[in-house]
Parts: C-alpha cells; sequence; structure tokens
C-alpha cells in the first residue's frame, strides 16, 4: 500500500514533483481548502536550518504575495512545516504559487536563438512584470531565463520575487550567493561587487537575457562564476549583430545601454528600456560609427569609472579562482592605460576651469548634484565631492526602493555655499502597519481587525481545543503588536470547536470518567439493568461514536447493573 499524501498545514496537499534547482524542489499540489490545484515549493533542509533565512523568506514570500498582475506568477500563502530528518527537527518553509501550464525560457532558449519578434515580445513581457513590481518597491535580483514562465498561450510569467533577495541577505559572500542562486552569467555589476542594488540592477539582468535570447549564448562566460563576475565589471559585451547574423543591429544599441557598467547610465526604469525596445524595432539601425560612439560613452575611459574599475579589478584580481577568458593583452593593463589617459583629460579639464574668468562663479560656490534613486551612501558621498554636507531623513515610500533617495532639500542644480547641508529624504520603503490582538477573537471577528489594519487573512488552520468555543482564534503566524507591511498575509490558527472521542467501550467506568474529564467533557454513568452487573463496573455502550465530538458535552457511559 502506498503511504498517505503529505499535506502541509492541514491544507496543502503534495503532489508529484515537477521541477527542481538549487533551492528548492517544486511538486504539483491541491489546495484542499478551495479545491484548486496549485504549484508547491518547499525549501531545501540546508537553507531552512537557518532562522534569520526563514524569517527573511517569509516577509519577502509576504511582499510577493501582494502582487498581482498578470505578468507574474501569483504567490497565494507561505508557511513553515515540521520536518526530521538524520539530523533532527527542524521548519522547512514552503510557498504555494500558481501553476503555470508552460516551459521555462531557458528550455526555449535551449533550442537555440529566437526571432526578432518573439524576443522582444519576450522581453517585453519580462519588463511588464517589472515595471509593476518596481512600482510595488519589490526589486526581483534574479532575473534569469529559469525564472520565467512562457504559457501554452505564449504568455510571458515571472515567477521567484522576493526569493533573491532572502538568499542575498542571509549570505555573506558573493561566493555563497552564487552557490545559493546558482550561476552568476545574470548579475549586475554591482550585485557581482557586493554593493547595494536597485531596480536598475533587474534591467541589467533582463538585458543579459535580451542578449542571449538573440545570439543563443551569455554575453560574458567563463569556467567559474567569479571568473564571470569579473567580466560583468571590467569588459565590454560584444554587440549582438557580430555575434550573429541573425540578430539585427537596430538591437545593439539597445542591448549596450541595458549592460551599461553604471547604473546611471543604463535605462532607468522599465517603462523606458520597453519604450527603446519598441522604437528599435520599426525605427533605423545605427551605423557602425554610431554604434562604436555609443560603446565609448557606456564603456570607455572618465575619471570616476577608471577609478572604480580599478578598485574592482584589485579586488577580483586578488581571487586565486580566477580564470582569463579573453585572448590578448592582459585587461590590467589595458585599464592601467585608461586610467593614465583619464587623469591626463582630467587635469586638461582642471586647467580650462582655472583659466575662466572669475566672474562665471564665486569660487565657493557649488552646485548641488542629481541624487534621486541614488543610496544614501552614495549620494552622501557624492555631495562630499562637492563639499556639501548630508542630513538624513527618512520617509515611507512603497514606489522607491529602501535606503535610496527620493528627493533632495534643495533639489538638483541648486547653487549653496562650499560646506552647507543638502537635506536627502530616503524611502523606508511601504509604510508598516501594527498587527491588531487576534487571539480570542472570533474568526469573524479576527478577519474584520486584520482588513482594518490593512492586512489579508491567509490559511485558516482549524485545531481541537478543549475549552475553546468553535471559531475562535487561538494563535496567529504574525504576533500581535508586530509591525508589518500593509498587505502582509496573516494565517490564524482556529478552534474547531471540537474534541476527538475515543471508543470507551470495555474501559472501567470510573476509568472511562476520568478519559472524558482530560478532554472537557462529562461522563454521564447510565444503568443497565437487563444484563449481570460487574466488578469493577465496566462501560458497555456510549451515546456517541468515537470520532469528533462537540467540546463540553455529556456522553453517556451505560453500563451493566443486573443481578
Amino acid at each position: 500500500m502506498s503511504a498517505e499524501p503529505r499535506v502541509l498545514s492541514g491544507r496543502y496537499q503534495v503532489g508529484e514533483l515537477i521541477g527542481q534547482g538549487g533551492m528548492a524542489r517544486v511538486y504539483r499540489g491541491t489546495d484542499l481548502t478551495l479545491g484548486r490545484t496549485v504549484a508547491i515549493k518547499i525549501l531545501n533542509p540546508e537553507l531552512a536550518r537557518d532562522t534569520a533565512f526563514r524569517t527573511r523568506f517569509r516577509l519577502e514570500a509576504q511582499a510577493a504575495s501582494r502582487m498581482a498582475h498578470p505578468s507574474i506568477v501569483r504567490v497565494f500563502d507561505a508557511g513553515e512545516e515540521s520536518e526530521t530528518d538524520a539530523q533532527g527537527t527542524h521548519a522547512v518553509p514552503y510557498i504555494v504559487m500558481e501553476l503555470v501550464d508552460g516551459e521555462q525560457l531557458k528550455d526555449v532558449i535551449a533550442r537555440g536563438p529566437v526571432d526578432v519578434a518573439t524576443t522582444v515580445k519576450y522581453v517585453d513581457g519580462i519588463l511588464e512584470a517589472l515595471e509593476y513590481s518596481h512600482r510595488a518597491g519589490v526589486v526581483h535580483r534574479d532575473i534569469k531565463p529559469g525564472n520565467v514562465m512562457i504559457t501554452t498561450g505564449d504568455k510571458v510569467k515571472v515567477m521567484d520575487f522576493g526569493i533573491a533577495r532572502a538568499v542575498s541577505d542571509s549570505s555573506s559572500t558573493v561566493a555563497e550567493t552564487t552557490q545559493i542562486i546558482g550561476t552568476a552569467a545574470y548579475f549586475s555589476p554591482e550585485q557581482a561587487k557586493g554593493e547595494q542594488v536597485d531596480a536598475r540592477a533587474d534591467l541589467y539582468s533582463t538585458g543579459v537575457v535580451l542578449y542571449e535570447l538573440l545570439t543563443g549564448r551569455q554575453p560574458f562566460r567563463g569556467d567559474s562564476p567569479v571568473a564571470v563576475a569579473y567580466q560583468h565589471v571590467s569588459e565590454a559585451p560584444e554587440p549582438p549583430s557580430e555575434v550573429t547574423d541573425k540578430a539585427p543591429r537596430s538591437m545593439d544599441a539597445i542591448v549596450l545601454r541595458a549592460l551599461a557598467k553604471d547604473p546611471f547610465q543604463r535605462f532607468q526604469d522599465a517603462a523606458t528600456f520597453r519604450a527603446a525596445l519598441d522604437a528599435a524595432v520599426t525605427g533605423k539601425a545605427p551605423t557602425k560609427k554610431q554604434l562604436g560612439e555609443l560603446t565609448s560613452e557606456l564603456y570607455g575611459p572618465s575619471p570616476r569609472q577608471a577609478a572604480e574599475t580599478a578598485r574592482s579589478l584589485r579586488q577580483l584580481s586578488s581571487d586565486t579562482t580566477m580564470v582569463r577568458t579573453q585572448s590578448g593583452p592582459p585587461v590590467a593593463w589595458i585599464w592601467a592605460g585608461v586610467a593614465l589617459l583619464a587623469v591626463l583629460l582630467a587635469s586638461v579639464l582642471i586647467w580650462v576651469v582655472t583659466m575662466r574668468p572669475a566672474n562665471d562663479l564665486p569660487t565657493s560656490s557649488r552646485t548641488v548634484p542629481l541624487l534621486t534613486g541614488m543610496t544614501y551612501e552614495r549620494a552622501e558621498a557624492e555631495l562630499e565631492k562637492h563639499d556639501l554636507k548630508a542630513a538624513r531623513l527618512n520617509e515611507s515610500n512603497a514606489e522607491v526602493a529602501e535606503g535610496n533617495v527620493i528627493r533632495s532639500s534643495p533639489s538638483a542644480d541648486a547653487r549653496l555655499e562650499a560646506g552647507q547641508t543638502v537635506t536627502l529624504f530616503v524611502s523606508t520603503g511601504a509604510e508598516m502597519v501594527k498587527v491588531p490582538v487576534l487571539v480570542g477573537l472570533s474568526q469573524e471577528a479576527a478577519k474584520a481587525a486584520l482588513e482594518a489594519a490593512g492586512l489579508v487573512v491567509g490559511s485558516v488552520k482549524p485545531v481541537n481545543d478543549i475549552q475553546a468555543a468553535a471559531g475562535t482564534v487561538l494563535s496567529a503566524s504574525v504576533e500581535a503588536g508586530g509591525e508589518v507591511a500593509p498587505g502582509t498575509v496573516v494565517a490564524l490558527d482556529v478552534a474547531s470547536g471540537v474534541v476527538s472521542l475515543k471508543d470507551l467501550k470495555g474501559y472501567p467506568l470510573e476509568a472511562a470518567q476520568q478519559e472524558l474529564e482530560a478532554l472537557g467533557l462529562t461522563g454521564n454513568p447510565v444503568e443497565d439493568p437487563n444484563c449481570k452487573a460487574t466488578d469493577p463496573r465496566t462501560v458497555i455502550s456510549m451515546s456517541s461514536a468515537p470520532g469528533d465530538v462537540p467540546v463540553r458535552s455529556t456522553i453517556d457511559l451505560r453500563f451493566c447493573a443486573g443481578s
């Protein structure tokens, strides 16, 4: 006989395995409460043992569950299930998602380059999902073909929002993160360097996917994740049209812009990327000269970029696992020449500035730079370069990533004296709400309290309790008084109003009464004069059959009392 089907939290029945990766296994499942087919992703035990990761994973899954968009795989619920193995009992997180009928984009790419029209359609679908998620303040951090589904109707569905952040926030190094998330082929340069990322990192990764769809291969390849990360930081990609004749030159400029090393030189949001993609399909292809000028602009020398690249090269070159993947002279020598040229250009610029007439601007005057969208740390550093000081004011904003500048006061291009202060309004993400007291309320009252607080009722698990009336909330997945993001899903344990009664036939009467008392029930002795009395008195029948009975019930215990 087969084993009993596995059921998570008394609600989600786990079916056959339909996919697996470095982080989790995905099963076809059934929501027994709603009677619908779902996908259940169960995290690997080695990740689940990390308490900090489980907490981050739950919060990120809850954030993802608030997003409802046709191009995003819906997250219905998240929870934990106890599991016992050779190392003991531990909690294993799982998420319940929309089941998508189709195939992963990586399987489409494995068959070879994709035609331009289909490529644009797929990438536009990814960008549409990102445009929505970025407005909601959620950065994906792991856009790659393995996280994109193509439905049987040829529609795009992006999945695994928030999971990459849960992993990366629980990992101390890029190397550890790549082991968990998988390939580094889609990392942005700032991810490869372990820096804080924002929505523009997702756009870079989308650019890598666009490149792969057009050419059938990734722009940077190597023998190890570190070797690939090195190229993301320091090397210019070969334009797609030079890799294959099937890639039109009109797409080269889009790809190069998306893969700019500096986030401020990329498309600044998904909507701009989509518009450029649409224009490239219908517009005129750039000449080789124009393409060369764009490459020089995005990947060529500048004092700031040369210094940043030199720093990155020093960091990466200290890793003995790095493998060269580029023919020709060593990259470090090339960039040494670039840095020298940058110094010469900077010297000329300084000479030009110092030769200006003295009446242009007072030497103590400073111009406030554009700081919107930067992390607070980077904005502060930019102000220091201009001899200005930074003051921080936190402000909730669901549309700007946590830790990034919403606006400055004075705003960009304003004139200040050296040493003056610029106030930076920094996003704290979506405004948090306090979880109300739920334990002791009826299920309906708890639902009303959650909705009034801007929260959502998740799974409701019936639990037997000998004292609580049916429908009374016994516990919640988030403690009362805790602060969570609006729209957070809160699961409830609710009293079933019943207890499980076993068969007491054959028990001594006193022992049967004690069993009932332990369940909060009352045992009522009933004499049966039609059968001969026994010593001790023994239960011959009960007024209720074994199984669930209402709490605080009275059960008749019939025993023989005849002569």
